[in-house]
């Protein structure tokens, strides 16, 4: 497997956790919303990054 393959996988990864983790501060009503919005911003960021690397490495 190529090493940018790997390093997508691993950024999606963590861009799903980055997404849950807010989701359950939410739905525990435990989390702030600046913390929520802090945690939500950086999920995405690394989901979409991660499933662009992925999406640019498969087509080479």
């Amino acid at each position: 497997m190529d090493l940018k393959k790997i390093f997508g996988t691993v950024l999606t990864l963590l861009g799903v956790g980055g997404l849950i983790y807010p989701a359950i501060l939410f739905g525990n009503g435990t989390g702030t919303t600046k913390q929520l919005i802090v945690y939500a911003i950086l999920g995405a960021i690394f989901f979409f990054s991660g499933i662009g690397l992925i999406r640019n490495t498969s087509k080479g």
